[in-house]
C-alpha cells in the first residue's frame, strides 16, 4: 500500500510545464554546455601542441605529443571528472543540491582560465601545468553531472521529466559544436593575419610563434558560459524533495515551491514525521536492503554507462585520427600548424552539426513517448550494427571514392549514441534511486562512465595504431589498427545492449514510485523495483 504523498511533491509531479522549468533547463544546461566544450576542445589542439612543443629539426613529419604526454593531456580531465562525480555526488546528498551547485561552477571557471595560462620554461613543464589545471577542471565538471541531473529530475513533473533531464544533457551537443565553430573562427583569423607555408615547404616557418596563443584562447573561452550562469545558480531554491525528504523541513519545502509554482501549499509536518518514523525506508547505500531493492539497478546504470563511454569517447576524442586515416583531413606535412587546427575543427563541427546535436534532440522529443528502455536498447543495437558495418569492409571505406560513405556511416553511430544510451544513461540514474541517495548513485554511475571514457581515451591511442611499425605515429608501438579497433567497439556496444535489460523503465512514474519511497510494505516496494516486471509493464502501457 502506498504511503500518503506529500502535497508539495504531488504538486511538482502534476504541474504543467511552466517558465521555471525552462529556467532550470537553461541554468543547468549551460553547465553542460561548458562541460562539453572544455572536455572536447582539447582534441582540437593536441596536434598543435605537438607542433609547438615537440618539433624535431629535420623530421619528415611535424612534431607530435609523445604517447605518455598525449595520454595525459587527453585523459587527465577524465580522472578529475571521475573524482568529482563521486565526491560532489556524495556531497550533494549530504549538504544539499543548491549549496554544492555553485562550487562546481566556480571550479570550472577558474580552471578553464588557468588551463589557457599554463606556463613553464620547457615543454615538459608547460604540459605538466596544463595537466594539473585540466585535472581540477575535470573535478568541477564531474560535480555537474549528478547535481544537474538530480536537480532537474526533482524539479520536473512526471509527464515530461525525461525530456527536461535530456534537454539539460543535450546542451553537450551545442558545447561540442561551439568548440568546433570557435576553433574555426580563431584559426581562420590567425591564418588571415599570419600567413605560413606548409610543413613540407618550410618545417620551421609552418608553425608561427603566434600559434601559441591559439590553443590558449580556445581553452580559456570555455569559462565564459559558466561564469554567465553563476548568479542564477545561486538564486535557485533547494529542491523540495531534498528539503522535505532528506532535510526533513516540510515548511521550507512548501514555502520554496509555493513561490516557484505560484500556488499555496500546506507544510504537512505530520506526514514528514510519519515518514521519519518509518525506519524501513531509511536504509543506506552499503546495506542489504539497498542491495535487494536497487543492487541490480546500480549494476545496470554503471555497466551501461561504462560500456557506452568506451565507445563514445574513443570515437569523439580521436575522430581526427579516423578522418586522417580515410583522407578527410590531409596529411599533416601538407598543412601549416594553424591550417591543421582549422581542418580538424571543421571535421568535428560537421559531425556535431549533422549527427551529434540532432541525436540529442531526438531523445528529448521521444523519451517520454517511447520510454528510456526502448531508446537505450535501440541506440546500442544500431551502434553495434554501424560499427560492424564500418569495420568488416574497412578496406572498402578507405578508397577515395568511398570516403564520404565512411563519414556518413560514422556519423550515424554518433546519431544513435545520442539518440540512445549517451542520453538515457544520464537520465535514468536521476530517477530510480531514493532522494537521500539519488545524487550519490548518479555520481557512481557517471564515474563508471568516465572510467569507460578513460579506457577508450587511453586505450584507443595505442589500439588504433597501424600494425606495421613503420607506419605508426612517432613514439607509439604497433597496435591492432583502426579496423580491429572498430570491431572491438562493436563488441562493446553489443554488451551494452545486453546490460540494458537490468535498467527499469521510469516513463510516467513519480520519483517516489520508482525508488519505492512511497510504498508502505517493503515487499511491495521490492516487487516494484524488479527490472523485468517494470519493463514488461511499460511495454503493456505503451
Amino acid at each position: 500500500m502506498a504511503k500518503p504523498q506529500l502535497e508539495v511533491l504531488n504538486a511538482l509531479d502534476v504541474a504543467k510545464t511552466q517558465w521555471y522549468h525552462f529556467t532550470a533547463i537553461i541554468i543547468a544546461g549551460m553547465g553542460f554546455f561548458t562541460d562539453a566544450y572544455d572536455l572536447f576542445c582539447i582534441s582540437l589542439v593536441t596536434k598543435l601542441l605537438g607542433r609547438i612543443y615537440y618539433h624535431v629539426d629535420g623530421a619528415a613529419k611535424p612534431g607530435t605529443l609523445p604517447p605518455n604526454v598525449s595520454a595525459a593531456v587527453n585523459g587527465v580531465a577524465f580522472c578529475g571528472t571521475l573524482t568529482g562525480q563521486l565526491f560532489f555526488g556524495w556531497l550533494g546528498d549530504k549538504m544539499g543540491r543548491k549549496k554544492v551547485y555553485g562550487m562546481t561552477l566556480m571550479v570550472m571557471v577558474i580552471c578553464s582560465v588557468a588551463s589557457g595560462l599554463s606556463f613553464g620554461k620547457s615543454p615538459k613543464s608547460v604540459m605538466s601545468t596544463l595537466c594539473f589545471f585540466r585535472f581540477w577542471l575535470g573535478f568541477g565538471i564531474g560535480g555537474d553531472y549528478p547535481l544537474s541531473a538530480t536537480i532537474m529530475s526533482e524539479y520536473a513533473n512526471k509527464k515530461t521529466r525525461g525530456a527536461f533531464i535530456a534537454a539539460v544533457f543535450a546542451m553537450q551537443g551545442f558545447g561540442i559544436l561551439a568548440g568546433g565553430i570557435f576553433a574555426i573562427i580563431i584559426s581562420s583569423a590567425f591564418n588571415a593575419r599570419f600567413s605560413a607555408p606548409s610543413y613540407e615547404t618550410n618545417p620551421t616557418a609552418s608553425t608561427i610563434p603566434e600559434a601559441d596563443y591559439v590553443w590558449r584562447i580556445i581553452l580559456m573561452v570555455g569559462a565564459l558560459p559558466a561564469a554567465l550562469t553563476y548568479y542564477w545558480r545561486l538564486k535557485m531554491p533547494e529542491t523540495a524533495r531534498y528539503t522535505a525528504l532528506v532535510a526533513k523541513n516540510a515548511e521550507q519545502a512548501a514555502s520554496d515551491m509555493s513561490k516557484v509554482l505560484q500556488v499555496d501549499l500546506e507544510a504537512e509536518g505530520q506526514k514528514i514525521q510519519k515518514i521519519n518514523e518509518d525506519q524501513s525506508s531509511q536504509f543506506g547505500l552499503f546495506t542489504k536492503q539497498f542491495l535487494r531493492r536497487h543492487g541490480l539497478h546500480l549494476l545496470g546504470t554503471t555497466s551501461t554507462w561504462f560500456l557506452l563511454d568506451i565507445a563514445f569517447y574513443s570515437q569523439n576524442l580521436f575522430q581526427k585520427d579516423i578522418f586522417s586515416a580515410v583522407g578527410w583531413i590531409p596529411p599533416a606535412k601538407t598543412m601549416n600548424a594553424i591550417d591543421e587546427v582549422f581542418k580538424i575543427a571543421r571535421a568535428q563541427t560537421l559531425i556535431a552539426l549533422f549527427s551529434t546535436v540532432p541525436g540529442y534532440w531526438f531523445t528529448v522529443l521521444f523519451i517520454d513517448r517511447i520510454g528510456r528502455f526502448a531508446i537505450q536498447l535501440m541506440g546500442f543495437f544500431f551502434m553495434t550494427v554501424f560499427m560492424f558495418a564500418l569495420a568488416i569492409p574497412y578496406d572498402h571505406w578507405t578508397h577515395k571514392e568511398n570516403r564520404i560513405g565512411f563519414v556518413v556511416m560514422y556519423s550515424l553511430t554518433f546519431f544513435f549514441a545520442n539518440f540512445g544510451p549517451n542520453a538515457t544513461t544520464f537520465v535514468v540514474p536521476a530517477e530510480i534511486f531514493p532522494a537521500r541517495l539519488r545524487s550519490t548513485c548518479h555520481g557512481i554511475s557517471a564515474a563508471s562512465g568516465k572510467l569507460g571514457a578513460m579506457v577508450g581515451a587511453f586505450g584507443f591511442l595505442y589500439l588504433a595504431q597501424n600494425q606495421d611499425k613503420s607506419k605508426t605515429d612517432a613514439g607509439y608501438p604497433p597496435g591492432i589498427g583502426v579496423k580491429n579497433s572498430l570491431l572491438a567497439l562493436g563488441v562493446v556496444n553489443f554488451l551494452g545492449m545486453l546490460f540494458t535489460f537490468l535498467v527499469p523503465e521510469s516513463k510516467g512514474k513519480s520519483l517516489e514510485e520508482m525508488s519505492g519511497e512511497n510504498e508502505e510494505n517493503e515487499g511491495e516496494a521490492e516487487m516494484n523495483q524488479l527490472p523485468s516486471l517494470n519493463n514488461n509493464r511499460a511495454s503493456q502501457d505503451v
